[in-house]
């Protein structure tokens, strides 16, 4: 396993600075139940604190996909995990839903990180292999959100109970303090990667920029060409009927198996972890089928990937939403965590076709579609109950599959048309030639 700068430097650095981002992110979900019983909350109110978790990284994604295009993802990986950090070790002053929401909701900026993440791995990789360097990274990452589950709800949590004591003010006590170990561990995280490694294979932005190997970016022009792409926003529906549905997960599967099935906390989180565990390999398994795909038959093989994958997904959720013993539904949940983190994995082997140089802006749109996805599944399942929730669940994912018949990216082949793809190869991430209608848009 090589740490050699800057490609594999930035790899790693890439996927562990997301995965602790994305424990952080989810490190209250296994401890809902108990922060319920403390302050007396509802299960609506509980969903709120989830939704907005996850929506307030919308923002961020959309923010800082152009940013990376102008500033690159070392520097904004840092600033974003030791920011997240800090609202993370604060967990324990929460005292009502309110307090709750408002504070997942600054937690939630963690999940911007994952822009930087498949951007830093599209600057540094070719076109050829981008789809699993993509993958791995981001499985890897978002392994943090089944890591996250275990180590929280049935390591770290009962350690605490037992320093603090197994009645109902040691309880309070322990999910109280809990926290502030990933919140360090985050922050020293934040710090560590902007001092090891580099932003692109010739170095860093500012090096790159002073030495002339590198042009001034417009992150206005940048953002503008990515949102006016029609592919853009095809893939922001696809990532909300995967990764969207991963986050709902993420917030979802520790309450239904505690109250579906009667578990404790403990077995509870224990289980829910299982669908995080799966991007040790899905995603990746997902990026590279893409590549697989496309060294065979171009675009036409990512995309039909991508739409086989999304497919069997929705035809999963019903399958699980129909389980009535534990047994089968943790058996069926396996198999429909492997499938999400595929199309997930699947749908990033195709964004740095869409507009090589926008990659950083159409990277962030279409990771802010996952957390769309999540916020509108959240709404559902807060509304409805669990048996609904997973059918409407099912038919979106369904629906969004047949959004693979109007990918059309120029120079590739589509689903149903087009003919010899491009030549492509070796080609990694370019960044555009500023203009004279770039140079006077805002450099922010």
């Amino acid at each position: 396993c090589s740490f050699a700068r800057p490609h594999m430097r930035a790899f790693h650095c890439s996927w562990w600075g997301f995965f602790i981002a994305f424990f952080i992110w989810f490190a209250v979900a296994p401890l809902l139940s108990e922060i319920k019983d403390s302050l007396d909350l509802e299960k609506k109110e509980l969903w709120t604190s989830s939704i907005v978790g996850v929506s307030g990284t919308i923002c961020m994604r959309f923010i800082l996909g152009p940013a990376c295009d102008k500033y690159g993802a070392r520097i904004l990986m840092s600033i974003v995990l030791c920011c997240a950090a800090i609202p993370t070790a604060m967990t324990g002053l929460v005292n009502s839903a309110a307090g709750l929401a408002i504070l997942r909701l600054f937690i939630g900026i963690a999940g911007g990180t994952f822009v930087m993440c498949q951007y830093w791995s599209s600057r540094m990789f070719t076109k050829e292999v981008v789809g699993t360097a993509n993958a791995l990274v981001g499985g890897w990452g978002n392994l943090g959100g089944g890591v996250t589950q275990i180590v929280m709800g049935t390591v770290l949590f009962p350690l605490f109970k037992v320093f603090f004591g197994d009645d109902e003010s040691g309880t309070t006590m322990a999910w109280r303090t809990v926290c502030i170990v990933p919140a360090v561990v985050a922050f020293i995280t934040g710090i560590t990667i902007y001092f090891i490694s580099d932003d692109a294979p010739k170095g860093n932005y500012d090096e790159m920029k002073k030495n002339g190997t590198m042009p001034e970016i417009s992150a206005a022009a940048s953002f503008r060409s990515g949102a006016i792409n029609i592919n853009t926003w095809l893939l922001f529906l696809q990532y909300a009927c995967c990764f969207g549905v991963e986050l709902t997960m993420n917030n979802a599967a520790a309450l239904y198996f505690k109250e579906e099935f009667n578990q404790s906390t403990e077995s509870a989180a224990a289980i829910a972890s299982i669908f995080g565990w799966m991007n040790l390999f899905a995603r990746g398994l997902g990026g590279f089928s893409s590549d697989n795909m496309n060294a065979r038959m171009g675009m036409r093989g990512r995309i039909m990937v991508q739409t086989f994958f999304l497919a069997v997904e929705g035809g999963l959720v019903f399958v699980f939403a129909h389980s009535n013993s534990l047994a089968g539904a943790i058996v069926i949940m396996v198999f429909f965590s492997i499938f999400v983190q595929a199309a997930e994995g699947s749908t990033y082997g195709i964004v740095p076709y869409v507009d090589p140089p926008s990659t950083g802006s159409i990277a962030g749109i279409v990771g802010a579609g996952g957390n769309v996805g999540a916020v509108a599944f959240g709404m559902g399942f807060r509304q409805l109950d669990y048996y609904d929730a997973f059918l409407v669940m099912g038919g979106c994912i369904l629906g969004s599959a047949f959004c693979s018949a109007f990918i059309v990216i120029k120079g590739h082949s589509s689903l149903f048309c087009g003919g010899t793809d491009a030549e492509t190869k070796d080609q990694a991430l370019s960044v555009p030639e500023p203009n004279e209608e770039d140079a006077e848009d805002v450099n922010a």
